[in-house]
């Protein structure tokens, strides 16, 4: 048999094509970044030859590199479901999923009683790391995620569309400094998700509002922690209706009387030949039933 290159080598490889970063990658294989690195360099040495372009901007693979990336993958799922076969339990589905804590504290758990009574054998391994889309294929079965768009190389299915809610605590509507109109943003702190910052600027255009600057802007990685902060009075959290109206709090209140669409929704992802798979088939079908 001819030789082969170590399969960390080439773990290591993909995760850095999917992700773009040796950083990233590193994080998400739990290695430094140096020895990422070395690994990397092993399989190019392997190789005779350069498959990455590193530049400034990040790691990109060159044409031998698509052209080696493109071949393998089919061979790491085919070895990826051999395992399964191998370790699974026959009794048992069990299903990888990737999902936004927010989307899973206030859109998922509270759905998923009807899908253990409809498939009893079908359980989850929740996931809320970062880079869902990424790790498909990797760690990850599915992802449910929060975007403008997928990549078209993914099989993705939009789980909704959204409006653009201007969320505070009702002590900023009452007073004589109360926020009564957009124009008043520019006295206010406003609370964004590093992930949806598009949502701000998406509100004023569509008001006419492009060169409004609000007091200051304050960054969330959590959709849960805007909510409590805009709660508790530190700013003006531009989030999504459905996410107001889940959150079923007392405490918060919907600003301007204003639909603007979000650029930003929720999707299903998973790459195609995953369908094949029954877990990931059933869960598709179950999220999307009364859709």
């Amino acid at each position: 048999m001819r030789r082969l290159p170590p399969l960390t080598a080439i773990e290591a490889f993909v995760q850095v094509a999917r992700t773009g970063s040796i950083k990233a990658a590193a994080d998400e294989l739990a290695l430094s970044s140096p020895a990422l690195s070395r690994r990397v360099q092993a399989l190019e040495r392997f190789a005779g030859r350069q498959l990455l372009n590193r530049t400034h901007s990040g790691v990109r693979p060159n044409a031998d590199g698509e052209r080696f990336l493109a071949s393998i993958v089919p061979a790491l799922d085919a070895m990826s479901d051999a395992i399964t076969d191998l370790t699974g339990n026959s009794d048992e589905m069990r299903l990888r999923l990737g999902v936004l804590p927010l989307f899973a504290s206030q859109q998922l758990l509270p759905r998923l009683p009807s899908l253990r009574h409809r498939h009893p054998t079908l359980h989850l391994d929740v996931d809320t790391g970062g880079h869902g889309l990424v790790r498909l294929g990797d760690t990850l079965d599915v992802a449910i995620t929060l975007d403008r768009s997928i990549d078209p190389a993914l099989y993705a299915r939009r789980i909704n569309t959204d409006i653009i809610y201007p969320i505070a605590s009702r002590r900023l509507t009452e007073g004589r400094d109360a926020l009564r109109q957009p124009t008043d943003l520019a006295r206010a702190t406003v609370l964004l998700h590093r992930d949806m910052g598009d949502t701000l600027p998406t509100f004023l255009h569509h008001l006419g509002l492009d060169d409004l600057e609000p007091l200051a802007i304050d960054h969330f990685d959590s959709g849960q922690l805007m909510l409590e902060a805009a709660a508790e009075g530190l700013g003006v959290a531009f989030m999504h209706e459905s996410h107001f109206l889940a959150a079923r709090d007392d405490r918060l209140v919907r600003l301007f009387d204003v639909r603007v669409e979000s650029p930003y929704s929720y999707w299903f992802a998973c790459r195609p030949r995953a369908l094949d798979a029954r877990p990931v088939r059933l869960f598709h079908d179950w999220l999307f039933e009364d859709r």
